[in-house]
Protein backbone atom coordinates (compact mmCIF):
# COMPACT_ATOMS: atom_id res chain seq x y z
CA UNK A 1 0.00 0.00 0.00
CA UNK A 2 2.68 2.44 0.73
CA UNK A 3 4.23 1.39 -2.69
CA UNK A 4 1.39 2.43 -4.47
CA UNK A 5 0.70 6.12 -2.85
CA UNK A 6 4.14 6.91 -2.80
CA UNK A 7 3.78 6.02 -7.44
CA UNK A 8 -0.03 7.64 -6.88
CA UNK A 9 2.19 11.02 -5.10
CA UNK A 10 4.80 10.57 -8.22
CA UNK A 11 2.26 10.86 -10.72
CA UNK A 12 0.49 13.83 -8.75
CA UNK A 13 3.44 15.67 -8.93
CA UNK A 14 4.06 15.61 -12.26
CA UNK A 15 7.11 14.29 -11.71
CA UNK A 16 9.44 12.16 -14.41
CA UNK A 17 12.09 10.98 -12.50
CA UNK A 18 13.83 9.62 -15.39
CA UNK A 19 17.74 9.25 -15.26
CA UNK A 20 19.45 9.51 -18.86
CA UNK A 21 22.17 7.54 -19.34
CA UNK A 22 25.50 8.56 -21.39
CA UNK A 23 25.17 8.86 -25.19
CA UNK A 24 27.41 9.81 -27.72
CA UNK A 25 25.76 10.87 -31.41
CA UNK A 26 27.40 12.30 -34.30
CA UNK A 27 26.57 15.86 -35.35
CA UNK A 28 25.46 15.74 -38.75
CA UNK A 29 26.92 19.18 -39.09
CA UNK A 30 30.56 18.87 -38.02
CA UNK A 31 30.78 14.80 -38.09
CA UNK A 32 32.33 15.41 -34.45
CA UNK A 33 30.86 13.14 -31.79
CA UNK A 34 28.98 15.14 -29.21
CA UNK A 35 28.36 13.12 -25.85
CA UNK A 36 26.24 13.86 -22.55
CA UNK A 37 29.21 14.14 -20.47
CA UNK A 38 30.10 16.84 -23.04
CA UNK A 39 27.93 19.07 -21.04
CA UNK A 40 29.17 17.85 -17.60
CA UNK A 41 29.56 21.27 -15.78
CA UNK A 42 26.18 22.47 -17.32
CA UNK A 43 23.68 22.43 -14.69
CA UNK A 44 21.03 20.70 -17.37
CA UNK A 45 20.71 20.35 -21.37
CA UNK A 46 17.70 20.89 -23.70
CA UNK A 47 17.02 17.82 -26.51
CA UNK A 48 14.94 18.72 -29.05
CA UNK A 49 13.75 15.57 -31.14
CA UNK A 50 13.39 16.97 -34.81
CA UNK A 51 13.16 16.54 -38.38
CA UNK A 52 13.93 18.05 -42.07
CA UNK A 53 10.41 17.28 -43.52
CA UNK A 54 8.02 17.41 -40.76
CA UNK A 55 6.10 21.18 -41.35
CA UNK A 56 6.04 21.07 -37.79
CA UNK A 57 9.93 21.28 -37.12
CA UNK A 58 9.68 24.22 -39.62
CA UNK A 59 6.49 26.03 -38.13
CA UNK A 60 9.16 25.79 -34.63
CA UNK A 61 12.68 26.47 -36.28
CA UNK A 62 12.72 30.42 -35.19
CA UNK A 63 11.03 29.87 -31.77
CA UNK A 64 14.30 26.67 -31.44
CA UNK A 65 16.98 29.16 -32.56
CA UNK A 66 15.54 31.67 -30.38
CA UNK A 67 15.66 29.58 -27.05
CA UNK A 68 19.09 28.56 -28.22
CA UNK A 69 20.55 32.03 -28.29
CA UNK A 70 19.23 33.01 -25.48
CA UNK A 71 20.19 29.87 -23.36
CA UNK A 72 22.91 28.24 -25.02
CA UNK A 73 25.98 29.85 -22.98
CA UNK A 74 24.44 28.36 -19.73
CA UNK A 75 22.09 25.61 -20.75
CA UNK A 76 23.31 24.08 -24.58
CA UNK A 77 20.16 22.99 -26.55
CA UNK A 78 21.33 19.70 -28.96
CA UNK A 79 18.56 18.68 -32.03
CA UNK A 80 18.19 15.10 -32.42
CA UNK A 81 17.05 13.57 -35.84
CA UNK A 82 16.13 9.60 -35.16
CA UNK A 83 14.39 9.59 -38.41
CA UNK A 84 15.55 6.70 -40.79
CA UNK A 85 13.68 8.07 -43.86
CA UNK A 86 15.96 9.20 -46.80
CA UNK A 87 14.86 12.96 -46.38
CA UNK A 88 16.30 12.20 -42.97
CA UNK A 89 19.43 11.01 -43.80
CA UNK A 90 22.77 12.15 -42.34
CA UNK A 91 23.89 14.09 -45.59
CA UNK A 92 20.04 15.78 -45.71
CA UNK A 93 20.84 16.91 -42.63
CA UNK A 94 23.79 18.49 -43.05
CA UNK A 95 22.26 20.04 -46.09
CA UNK A 96 19.06 21.47 -43.41
CA UNK A 97 21.46 22.47 -40.73
CA UNK A 98 23.36 24.52 -43.52
CA UNK A 99 20.59 26.00 -45.15
CA UNK A 100 18.63 26.62 -41.89
CA UNK A 101 21.85 27.79 -40.30
CA UNK A 102 21.18 25.79 -36.96
CA UNK A 103 23.35 27.51 -34.23
CA UNK A 104 23.55 24.34 -32.18
CA UNK A 105 24.32 21.02 -33.21
CA UNK A 106 22.32 18.58 -35.03
CA UNK A 107 22.68 15.26 -33.85
CA UNK A 108 22.19 12.12 -35.70
CA UNK A 109 20.22 8.62 -33.97
CA UNK A 110 19.70 6.25 -36.68
CA UNK A 111 20.13 3.78 -34.64
CA UNK A 112 17.71 5.13 -32.28
CA UNK A 113 18.87 4.47 -29.37
CA UNK A 114 18.65 8.05 -27.69
CA UNK A 115 14.98 7.84 -29.26
CA UNK A 116 14.45 4.13 -27.51
CA UNK A 117 15.91 6.17 -23.84
CA UNK A 118 13.09 9.09 -24.14
CA UNK A 119 10.79 7.50 -25.87
CA UNK A 120 9.46 11.28 -28.12
CA UNK A 121 6.13 11.13 -28.75
CA UNK A 122 5.82 13.97 -31.82
CA UNK A 123 8.54 15.82 -33.55
CA UNK A 124 9.55 18.21 -32.55
CA UNK A 125 8.87 17.30 -28.80
CA UNK A 126 11.40 19.34 -26.04
CA UNK A 127 13.23 17.39 -23.02
CA UNK A 128 14.83 19.35 -20.01
CA UNK A 129 17.60 17.57 -18.25
CA UNK A 130 18.95 18.78 -15.11
CA UNK A 131 22.10 17.90 -13.69
CA UNK A 132 21.32 16.39 -10.00
CA UNK A 133 24.25 14.57 -8.17
CA UNK A 134 26.15 13.92 -11.14
CA UNK A 135 23.52 12.57 -13.30
CA UNK A 136 20.94 14.28 -15.96
CA UNK A 137 17.44 13.58 -15.03
CA UNK A 138 14.55 14.67 -17.26
CA UNK A 139 12.56 17.20 -15.45
CA UNK A 140 10.73 18.20 -18.52
CA UNK A 141 8.72 17.18 -21.71
CA UNK A 142 6.99 17.97 -24.41
CA UNK A 143 5.91 20.43 -26.16
CA UNK A 144 8.06 23.60 -27.09
CA UNK A 145 4.66 26.26 -26.48
CA UNK A 146 0.88 26.37 -26.63
CA UNK A 147 0.49 26.92 -30.52
CA UNK A 148 2.42 24.79 -33.06
CA UNK A 149 1.76 26.76 -35.48
CA UNK A 150 1.51 30.67 -35.08
CA UNK A 151 4.42 32.06 -33.23
CA UNK A 152 2.84 35.28 -33.13
CA UNK A 153 -0.48 33.73 -30.85
CA UNK A 154 1.91 31.85 -27.96
CA UNK A 155 0.33 32.67 -24.81
CA UNK A 156 2.71 29.93 -22.86
CA UNK A 157 6.22 28.98 -23.26
CA UNK A 158 6.67 25.48 -21.43
CA UNK A 159 10.38 24.33 -22.69
CA UNK A 160 11.65 28.15 -21.92
CA UNK A 161 9.62 28.50 -18.64
CA UNK A 162 10.76 25.02 -17.54
CA UNK A 163 14.62 26.49 -18.67
CA UNK A 164 13.93 29.62 -16.79
CA UNK A 165 13.12 27.59 -13.29
CA UNK A 166 15.57 25.59 -13.73
CA UNK A 167 18.65 28.22 -13.74
CA UNK A 168 16.76 30.11 -10.85
CA UNK A 169 16.70 26.70 -8.61
CA UNK A 170 12.79 26.87 -8.65
CA UNK A 171 10.16 24.45 -8.68
CA UNK A 172 9.18 23.06 -12.71
CA UNK A 173 5.84 23.10 -11.93
CA UNK A 174 4.26 21.68 -15.48
CA UNK A 175 6.58 18.57 -15.72
CA UNK A 176 4.58 17.02 -18.91
CA UNK A 177 2.89 18.64 -21.81
CA UNK A 178 1.45 16.75 -24.59
CA UNK A 179 3.74 17.56 -27.67
CA UNK A 180 1.81 18.64 -31.18
CA UNK A 181 3.60 17.23 -34.68
CA UNK A 182 4.42 14.48 -36.37
CA UNK A 183 4.83 11.08 -35.31
CA UNK A 184 7.86 9.81 -34.97
CA UNK A 185 8.72 6.55 -36.75
CA UNK A 186 10.54 3.15 -34.71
Amino acid sequence: MKNLMFVLVLISTGSIAQTLQNFSLTNAVDGKDVSLESYASSPGVVIIFTSNSCPYDGYYLNRIKALANQYNSKIPVLLVNSGKEDTESVDQMKNYADQCKLPVPYLADKDQKLLSSLNPRKSPEGFLLQKVDGQFKVVYRGAIDDNAQSEKEVKVSYLKDAVAKLLAGQKIDVADVRPVGCTIRK
